[in-house]
């Protein structure tokens, strides 16, 4: 797959792998929430195949890590963005994703952020007429239930997914209970993140490695998109043992109206 040349050394090649379907992008009822959110046509998942092996956690592979991204960015971001000029930058982060199960998202359930039926109780704000505890503890560090999911775990992918979801785009109608949250969180968690069982412990654990990722040409931010907004992210998601990569990503802006 060829992308525009860059000053960096492009030591990755990529292939598109059109046969790999998220479900999540094709159950008709995960389809209408993400239009009642505001992210349908917004939201996407594209997956890859690379040539070299990927191994991020040692020190001495973090170059890898870089000129990975790099090598991804430049390939692909033409095809999500229109990029007219060259990529002379990118920020990596390389993001928590340790979780094998929903546990995470217990104390939500306790704290008063939810009454017993599920429904989300609605609270005062001086910006938001509709506006209700899930979001506020999800948005804003003195909410008294900020703390309910401890700090190291907010970095999670799985808590971030669960967060990009309840936000949505800029025409989202928010939902009177949690369940359409956390229902679609695990589907669209469990169509990109790749697990494993350990044969002698019988322990399941996650491979993939996420990374979140932007790219600047001479002007500033070109993907993805020019402006930073928190609910405009690109994650890469890799699978070091099939040596496949999911460019997963949303734009912040008005979804799909119709299905």
């Amino acid at each position: 797959m060829a992308g525009e040349k860059s000053a960096f050394d492009q030591t990755f090649s990529f292939s598109s792998l059109p046969s790999k379907k998220f479900s999540f992008l094709q159950d008709k009822d995960t389809l209408a929430l993400l239009m009642k959110w505001s992210m349908l046509g917004r939201i996407s998942a594209q997956s890859y195949s690379f040539d070299q092996s990927f191994c991020p956690y040692n020190s001495e592979n973090l170059w890898n890590v870089f000129d990975f991204c790099v090598c991804v960015c430049v390939c692909m971001c033409v095809c999500v963005c229109v990029v007219d000029k060259p990529v002379v930058s990118v920020d990596v982060e390389l993001v928590p994703c340790t979780k094998v199960s929903m546990e995470l998202f217990d104390p939500i359930y306790s704290c008063g952020i939810l009454r017993p039926s599920g429904h989300i109780v609605k609270c005062f704000h001086y910006a938001y007429p509709d506006y209700d505890e899930l979001r506020q503890m999800l948005q804003e560090e003195d909410s008294e239930h900020y703390d309910v999911v401890r700090r190291g775990e907010r970095g999670e992918f799985l808590f971030r997914l669960f967060k990009h979801l309840c936000l949505g785009g800029e025409l989202c109608q928010y939902e009177d209970t949690i369940d359409p949250y956390i229902n679609t969180t695990k589907q669209v968690y469990k169509d990109l993140i790749s697990a494993q069982k350990d044969p002698d412990t019988k322990k399941i654990s996650v491979v993939s490695t996420v990374i979140k990722v932007s790219a600047y040409d001479e002007f500033g931010r070109c993907f993805p998109g020019i402006r930073e907004q928190e609910q405009t992210f690109a994650y890469l998601i890799v699978d070091p043992f099939k040596r496949h990569v999911t460019l997963f990503c949303h734009f912040y802006g008005v979804g799909n109206l119709t299905l």
